[in-house]
């Protein structure tokens, strides 16, 4: 294969991705060209719903997918938390990337942290996880409802629509947009717990040996296994955007360590469970912290928390 086709959304931060991924494929495989396709999804034209009201976060691979499979393109590079846990026949996850930093960040124009954030001060998230969390924190936080690409949540909050908004702290590495705010601060894991994925890259591609033989250097063993882990346990519970799901597996070593939460999306009522284990368990350890809440009431809990989504905030 002479000529390898990436198709990427649009924004700033999708392409700065594939561009990434562009640049270590040809460098890996000199004589290789790689060519981006940018195309315009679903996701990307509806700014003002939110997205589990419309249909959660494949809205942002959808068009990609399509294009894939018609032949148009080889491969399509994501955010690891917004790829579906299902693939289209003729489409797999090939490559999971060395993760960023897996932290998300609370970036603000007047406050350094979030102990720092006045009393009802107004929050920029359209997480459910995130706003859970938020307001177990602080349940004087007013969130609003923050949709667009990095750029655009950036300026919003510029203009004075919030006093803090949360992003992940790894696409704003990425972009080397830290400076572009006064305070950007990354919010420790045992305050905030990540989504599933959150900082790697996940390269979807066409069933072919060939694409896949070429893309496979850019795989990371450890990211692997940590979003493993991760993707296992939101597998179990069935867990889209309509419902507050954090889970975070970290390697040291050959330990590996497990933290997940669950919620109503005030923060009101919460599961939580965490678990050491080895290296070698990671195949099977996502899947039962899963059961570990399922039998603590799980099932029930994000039954709610989903009815609380869509009927009372989106």
């Amino acid at each position: 294969m002479k000529k390898l086709i990436i198709a990427t959304r649009g924004s700033k931060l999708a392409l700065w991705q594939s561009e990434h991924v562009k640049a270590e494929l040809e460098k890996a495989h000199p004589g290789l060209e790689v060519e981006l396709s940018i195309m315009m999804t679903k996701g990307d034209k509806i700014l003002d719903v939110a997205l589990a009201k419309i249909g959660g976060k494949g809205l942002f691979t959808k068009e990609l997918e399509e294009a894939m499979l018609r032949g148009e393109a080889h491969i399509a590079v994501h955010s690891l938390k917004d790829v579906p846990m299902e693939f289209p026949q003729g489409l797999k996850l090939g490559v999971i990337t060395k993760r960023e930093d897996v932290r998300d960040a609370m970036l603000s124009e007047k406050y350094a942290s979030l102990e720092e954030l006045p009393q009802g001060a107004v929050v920029g998230t359209t997480s459910l996880r995130r706003r859970m969390q938020l307001l177990k924190l602080r349940p004087d936080f007013v969130i609003k409802n923050l949709r667009g690409n990095v750029n655009t949540r950036i300026r919003k909050l510029k203009e004075g629509e919030f006093d803090a908004i949360i992003l992940a702290s790894a696409g704003i590495n990425r972009l080397g947009l830290a400076s572009e705010v006064t305070h950007f601060a990354p919010i420790s894991k045992e305050v905030m717990i990540p989504a599933s994925g959150q900082a790697a890259l996940g390269i979807e591609i066409v069933c072919d040996a060939e694409v896949e033989r070429l893309v496979s250097v850019l795989n990371d063993e450890d990211a692997i296994i940590e979003t493993r882990v991760e993707r296992d346990f939101v597998t179990i519970l069935e867990g889209g955007c309509q419902v507050p799901i954090g889970v975070n597996a970290e390697l040291r070593g050959d330990a590996l360590h497990v933290k997940a939460i669950i919620g109503l999306p005030d923060g009101s009522e919460m599961l939580k469970e965490e678990i050491t284990t080895t290296r070698t368990e990671y195949a099977t350890v996502g899947k039962a912290l899963a059961q570990k809440v399922l039998d603590r009431g799980a099932k029930a809990l994000l039954e709610r928390a989903e009815h609380i989504a869509l009927n009372e905030i989106f």
